[in-house]
């Protein structure tokens, strides 16, 4: 079971494909031109060569210059932001563009890694003209398209344009923004070329290095059984899975609970497979397999630390823990099939189904209402699951909040009586 995502209580990951940048200070372009950087200016004339009024532009250049947008946020495929105009209330501005497949992101890092200084330019922030001319990072006239909340119906509004141009400063302080707004964030990207340039000069150190000398396998198995001594027989089994060492808490280790039930589970799993040649839990979900560790657990609910589990459990399966204590409770009643019976009604075919009410009427059980597996009366309820056994469940009376309860059984009466006597 991955309990690496954690519980409610652990540390937010950092999100990488969602950025968000302080309002920049107001400043003017000194030489008419808004960016200092070639992929910048690309990125704003990609706007003003789709543009249908000209004053509109000027008007959002001069926003942008004054200092009218706010604080930026870029994701995938979006850039947006507040920007002030003539009302007291801003404006939703914002600029959509189409991000890069994945093809187009297996040439980018394909030409970046095939050469040093490609990487170089990008780890200094800076985009060499080769990599735009492989991949088309940067827009196209036509690429870029705006939005505003104002009712303005400019193409692009003066809002939009100031956007567009304040993006153009990010963008020139650095280009991973512009890698973002096509699709992929800096850590992912960076991970991804520092794996390709490792496997690349290995393997021109593996084609550069002579060629060692090399033995048939074979031969050096036949001399290990002329001259070393019989291997000894396998170890014997264990009668059961061993028990893990004990784990002190630790404020800069995980959690010893979460520890001590992952190594238990180990051990449970390899005692098994080396019993039975088969893993007992593969074929499980991982709700199934939540709902299992927490049943394994012995008192869980019971205390702060099992709280915690069923907590943790719950919320890296989007559910709650009283949706996984319900689950617990029908896994220990029948496993697999005890959750199934929980969760998946069905039409069972005639048969069983139809004589389990005339034997519950014969033992004096005459109220209960039949709903496709489901007899029920006020407060109990027989469930048949699809391996021919019956399941008691119980409620208080009209709350329909119904909870796993006795063994399953063959016969509904006998279901019923051990549901009544537990």
């Amino acid at each position: 079971m991955n309990t690496a995502r954690g519980g409610r209580g652990a540390a937010p990951r950092h999100d990488d494909r969602r950025r968000s940048f302080p309002q920049v200070a107001p400043r003017e372009a000194p030489d008419g031109r808004f960016a200092a950087t070639w992929w910048g200016n690309a990125w704003v004339e990609a706007l003003e060569d789709t543009a249908l009024d000209p004053a509109r532009l000027a008007r959002g250049k001069a926003y942008a210059g004054r200092g009218h947008v706010d604080a930026i946020t870029v994701t995938p495929g979006r850039v947006v932001a507040y920007v002030h105009g003539s009302r007291a209330r801003p404006y939703r501005a914002e600029i959509r563009m189409r991000t890069l497949g994945d093809d187009g992101w297996e040439r980018f890092l394909d030409e970046a890694t095939a050469r040093p200084d490609h990487i170089a330019a990008l780890l200094d922030k800076d985009v060499p003209h080769a990599l735009e001319a492989v991949t088309g990072l940067l827009p196209a006239p036509g690429d870029l398209v705006p939005d505003c909340t104002c009712p303005d119906d400019g193409y692009p509004c003066k809002h939009a344009a100031a956007l567009c141009y304040q993006a153009a400063r990010l963008l020139d302080e650095d280009p991973f923004v512009l890698f973002l707004m096509r699709g992929r964030g800096e850590q992912e990207l960076l991970a991804e070329l520092t794996r390709r340039n490792a496997a690349r000069s290995a393997a021109e150190t593996i084609a550069a290095a002579p060629p060692m000398p090399t033995v048939p396998a074979r031969a050096v198995l036949d001399a290990a059984e002329r001259s070393g001594p019989p291997l000894p027989p396998p170890l014997p089994l264990p009668d059961r899975p061993g028990r893990p060492a004990v784990f002190p808490p630790d404020p800069e280790a995980p959690d010893p609970l979460a520890l001590d039930l992952l190594a238990t589970e180990a051990a449970a799993r390899a005692h098994t497979f080396l019993a039975t040649g088969r893993d007992p839990v593969a074929a499980l979900t991982p709700w199934q397999d939540a709902v299992r560790l927490a049943a394994a657990h012995p008192g869980s609910g019971l205390t702060a630390s099992t709280r915690a589990l069923y907590r943790d459990l719950a919320y890296a399966l989007d559910r709650t823990p009283t949706e996984l204590a319900r689950a617990v409770a029908a896994w220990r009643q029948g496993g697999a099939a005890g959750l199934a019976v929980l969760e998946e009604p069905w039409d069972p075919p005639a048969g069983p189904f139809d004589r389990a009410r005339p034997a519950l009427i014969a033992a004096d059980f005459p109220a209960f209402r039949p709903w496709r597996n489901r007899l029920s009366t006020e407060s109990l309820q027989l469930r048949l699951g699809r391996d021919g056994l019956w399941y008691g469940y119980e409620s208080d009376t009209g709350r329909e909040d119904w909870w796993p309860r006795g063994e399953p059984d063959q016969d509904p009466v006998g279901a019923l009586t051990d549901l009544l006597g537990s």
